[in-house]
């Protein structure tokens, strides 16, 4: 009876000083000086939202009882003050902090955290409060150096000093904050220590939790003596180490959670003690370790969170792993594990959420799947897995989201697991991602069963017939996504009826046809829609008038004709796509418009281009009917510089001079304005352009030499200024300035003089196309330092991703070549295109060996030059062995065709016309398949010509026996040459010995020409 009458007395107490802590003392009232020093404080603050409106100077206020204060429930002193903005930036305090807290002489609690002081400085007297154990000022907006008085709080436990605009250039004052237990500096810009963080806070031994996220540092110093054994949090993410992860890290005997995430470490992960057993989190995500998961982390038996994701490990997973029993998290994503998945996983009975997204899992799915009771999130996109869907995947009833997309999936029993997802009573499937795989057979019915479904994505798969009315009862549907599939029919207003909560609708690529009343209007308001190649036109749908939040619309092949409606300038819209439509009429200007990303390429558009706001940052009006000077469009000021990144204005009738206003567009990095009318030179602003990658004036009347400011933008990737009537030499700056060039189209200009040695510099060139111009002289020796094309490998052009979010080489990035006698664009493998042409110029000289060594090469044009001597005999042996077009024609070539060009079998086009080849054409299949027209012009026989080889099958003489053949075999030639020889060599040589100063420069003539046959038999033996 008396432990339960102490039990209750002190539950009463312990609660009565919980009340008295939250609301003040009941009886007791604040101290007056420390009231007075807190209204003081307030004045000096900006507090938009009235949060400390409690705060009043009112006599019978007591501070006790204002927001955010706690006072001491016997004696009155205010304790803590915890004015933390719990919703970042919507209630945020601001201004100075006043140094009336110093008044405050009980202070052991200031919270001032998620607030926005907007880079005001860290108070140093914060360190004359004696008596703070807790100080947060994480995430607060503060700026400048931490004041190292802070190192005065000896009393300290807690220091959140989190933030972005903070720095720290000596962290020797943390050591005297002996009694410190956790301190989180995440943000704060500590380059300038980084030599000597880890043995300062090493110093601290009741250090508990040390967090120090992105904070610049780039070493770790050497640990001999670990004196934090205490710790058990250690977060050290999103730093620059570069280094092996150090092993006192493992040695760390307390430590319950490592968290390294992004911090550049390298090799295998380092061994452990087997006798740590506290270990419950690990986060080693998205650093370059490799090798294979190492098996001490097996003996870590209580592991709930194992996080290896983005880095090089590789497999199958080891067995060991299935003694991690304990495992609520598991995620492996990115890394290059090549394996099934093993059984033995799915026994993990206590897993959570397991992400084994982008390795090369493989093989099928196990029914044993079903095992996994516990499972809340299954993410499996970006393997090789195949087959069917287990039906056993409607065991998983507490699971939420499942991701199964881009893999190799075919339809299995869709039905099936639509219904088996639905059969758990709380039907708990939330988010279902299904997309790029080979699903096929119409959407279940079934679908409609999954009440509480907020994302469904199916594109990308095989799907056809109708789009089934069930879907309207997914009431909790916010995202659906049905893009590129077979779907047809008509979709109805009874497909929306209960989604009252979707948010973004996506069903591009569909021969859908939506069938709504004009005054319809929808239960949702949506973000995003794109209905791409459905039935919509001719007019404007009214109802996406009516989606007043509505920011990207896309309707892309649609029907629509007509002008463009006012609301769609005046709308909320930030992403447009509206091309491939019969849309005419004039386009209003868009200085005004909140659109980022807009494109109307492939229209009727006519009359001058609009003016648009410096908020575009891409802009595709090609494929159009635009008209006049591009003139008032570049050099137009209105809203300062543009931040336009790519500009699209190819296939129109613009006219006239490009501007010299360059210099208000200095974001741009895409600039098309081919086959148009332009004329003059190409403005010297241009090399403004510093982030410029793609440059497209193909096809105009462009005219003069390169401007030398153009060597500026060195981050160009491709050139395309063909088909104009450019002037000049190449331009020697081009090898230097253009390190990454990929592709230099200067084809059908009037360039003269000799090819520059320096364009040898170009190492990643994929095409060069330099055909029909005046250049002259011979082809460098030095063209096999095109690195890029003497490797099979593929251009790097992630950057257009990232730009776009989309892939945009569809949209803009593309090269025009003529290969195999046509002309042809690429856009989406341009990466992987590798072609030569130099042809139709004046060009001399041999046929360099060290062209042949540009094994990569896909297309060799040379003809129509003036090119002599044989071709390399070695062209075939291991050597342009991924040719597929190659012309010599129209030049001044000899000799025999080497039998090596046998072996080139991806050779499709050959053309080897009219030149001065001889004897028999090499026997092969892919030779003798070639047409007639390939050979014509020349001294050959043999198939596929209608010539044929001596009887014999004697081999035709080579260019060296052509010489003297038919001399040497005749014996009389031998009597005549004898004869002659005697009388002419004492007739001249007996007058010439009389003379003696023409005897000795006869001798020396006589030396000369031996000297030159010499030559001559070396050469040719």
């Amino acid at each position: 009876m008396r432990t339960v009458l102490l039990h209750t007395l002190l539950t009463i107490a312990t609660i009565t000083t919980s009340i008295g802590s939250c609301n003040g003392n009941l009886g007791v009232p604040c101290i007056e000086s420390e009231k007075q020093a807190l209204l003081i404080f307030k004045q000096d603050l900006k507090d938009p939202s009235n949060r400390l409106s409690s705060w009043v100077a009112q006599e019978d206020s007591n501070c006790c009882n204002w927001a955010g204060v706690v006072c001491h429930y016997s004696t009155g002193h205010i304790y803590e003050l915890h004015l933390d903005n719990p919703v970042a930036s919507i209630s945020s305090l601001g201004g100075k902090i006043n140094p009336s807290l110093l008044n405050l002489t009980h202070l052991t609690y200031l919270n001032l955290s998620n607030n926005n002081f907007q880079g005001t400085k860290i108070p140093g007297f914060f360190g004359s409060l004696k008596s703070l154990t807790h100080l947060d000022l994480s995430e607060a907006s503060f700026g400048g150096m931490v004041p190292h008085q802070l190192g005065n709080l000896s009393s300290l436990s807690h220091l959140f000093l989190g933030g972005d605009g903070l720095k720290v250039e000596n962290l020797r004052w943390i050591s005297g904050l002996s009694r410190l237990e956790h301190l989180d500096m995440s943000g704060v810009n500590l380059s300038k220590a980084s030599d000597h963080w880890l043995l300062v806070t090493n110093m601290l031994p009741s250090l508990v939790e040390l967090r120090m996220v992105y904070c610049q540092l780039h070493s770790i110093p050497l640990l001999p003596i670990v004196n934090f054994t205490s710790l058990a949090i250690l977060d050290l993410s999103r730093n620059e180490f570069s280094s092996f992860i150090p092993g006192w890290v493992f040695s760390l005997r307390n430590l319950v959670s490592l968290y390294l995430v992004g911090c550049g470490f390298q090799g295998p992960i380092p061994n452990s003690p087997h006798n740590i057993t506290s270990l419950r989190e690990i986060d080693l995500s998205r650093n370059f370790l490799n090798l294979t998961i190492p098996e001490w982390l097996f003996h870590y038996k209580h592991l709930t969170l194992l996080d290896l994701g983005y880095n090089y490990l590789e497999g199958p997973l080891p067995d060991g792993m299935m003694n991690m029993t304990g495992l609520k998290v598991l995620n492996l994503k990115v890394n290059q594990f090549n394996s099934t998945i093993p059984e033995w996983l799915y026994s993990f009975n206590h897993l959570e959420s397991l992400i084994l997204s982008f390795n090369n899992f493989r093989g099928e799915i196990s029914s044993s799947i079903g095992k996994l009771t516990s499972i809340i999130n299954l993410e499996l996109k970006h393997n090789l897995l195949v087959g069917k869907m287990p039906k056993s995947l409607g065991n998983l009833c507490k699971l939420m989201v499942l991701d199964l997309s881009w893999n190799r999936f075919t339809v299995g029993r869709l039905t099936e697991i639509f219904e088996a997802l639905s059969v758990c009573g709380s039907n708990r499937i939330r988010v279902l991602y299904l997309s790029h795989n080979s699903l096929s057979g119409p959407i279940p019915v079934s679908l409609g069963n999954l009440s509480c479904l907020v994302t469904l994505d199916i594109s990308q798969n095989q799907f056809n017939g109708t789009l089934p009315e069930s879907i309207g009862q997914l009431k909790m549907l916010k995202s659906l996504n049905i893009s590129h599939n077979s779907l047809e029919g008509l979709v109805s207003e009874v497909h929306f009826t209960c989604l009252t909560t979707l948010s973004s609708f996506l069903g591009n690529g569909n021969s859908l046809m939506l069938n709504t009343s004009r005054d319809w209007t929808p239960p949702f308001q949506l973000h995003d829609l794109g209905l791409d190649s459905w039935h919509i036109g001719p007019e404007f749908p009214m109802w996406i008038q009516r989606q007043v939040q509505l920011q990207n619309l896309s309707l892309s092949s649609t029907g629509l004709s007509g002008p463009i409606p006012n609301w769609v300038w005046n709308s909320s819209l930030v992403f447009l796509d509206l091309s491939r439509n019969q849309l005419h009429g004039e386009i209003q200007c868009l200085v005004a418009s909140q659109l980022s990303i807009i494109d109307l390429s492939s229209n009727q558009f006519n009359g001058s281009l609009p003016l648009i706001s410096s908020n575009v940052r891409t802009l595709d009006l090609s494929n159009s009917s635009f008209s006049g000077s591009v003139t008032s469009f570049f050099c137009d000021t209105r809203n300062g510089p543009k931040q336009l990144e790519v500009l699209h204005l190819a296939n129109n009738h613009l006219v006239g001079r490009i501007p010299d206003c360059w210099m208000n567009w200095k974001s741009l990095k895409i600039v098309n304005l081919e086959d148009n009318k332009l004329t003059g030179n190409i403005p010297s602003s241009m090399g403004y352009l510093l982030d410029l990658r793609s440059l497209h004036l193909r096809n105009n009347q462009l005219s003069g030499e390169l401007p030398l400011s153009l060597q500026n933008c060195t981050k160009l990737l491709v050139v395309d200024l063909g088909l104009n009537k450019f002037g000049g030499s190449l331009p020697t700056w081009m090898g230097k300035s253009f390190p990454d060039l990929m592709v230099l189209n200067l084809r059908s200009n009037k360039l003269q003089g000799d090819i520059p040695y320096e364009l040898c510099d170009l190492a990643n060139l994929r095409i060069l196309d330099i055909a029909n111009n005046n250049l002259s002289g011979t082809i460098p020796r030095c063209f096999n330092r095109f690195l890029a094309m003497s490797t099979m490998t593929e251009a790097n052009l992630t950057w257009l991703k990232d730009l776009f979010g989309i892939d945009p080489s569809e949209l803009t990035n593309n090269a025009v070549m003529v290969t195999k006698g046509r002309e042809v664009q690429y856009s989406k493998i341009l990466t992987l295109v590798k072609s030569m042409d130099i042809s139709a110029n004046i060009i001399s000289g041999e046929i360099p060996e060290e062209l042949t060594s540009l094994i990569a090469l896909q297309t060799l044009n040379l003809s129509n030059n003036l090119l002599t001597g044989r071709i390399p005999s070695k062209i075939g042996v291991t050597k342009l062995g991924q040719l597929e077009s190659l012309d010599l024609s129209t030049n001044h070539v000899l000799g025999e065709i080497p039998a090596s060009m046998t072996k080139m079998t991806f050779l499709s086009r050959l053309n080897l016309s009219y030149n001065n080849l001889t004897g028999r054409i090499p026997e092969s299949t892919q030779l003798q398949s070639l047409d007639q027209s390939s050979f014509v012009g020349n001294e050959l026989c043999g198939p596929p010509l209608i010539k044929n080889c001596s009887a014999r099958k004697v081999t035709p003489p080579t260019v060296e026996q052509q010489r003297g053949y038919d001399l040497l075999d005749d014996k009389w030639f031998y009597l005549s040459l004898g004869l002659g020889f005697a009388v002419g060599f004492w007739s001249i040589l007996g007058s010439l010995l009389i003379n003696m100063p023409w005897s000795f420069a006869f001798s020396q003539f006589l030396d000369s020409i031996v000297l030159k046959i010499y030559a001559l038999i070396v050469e040719y033996v």
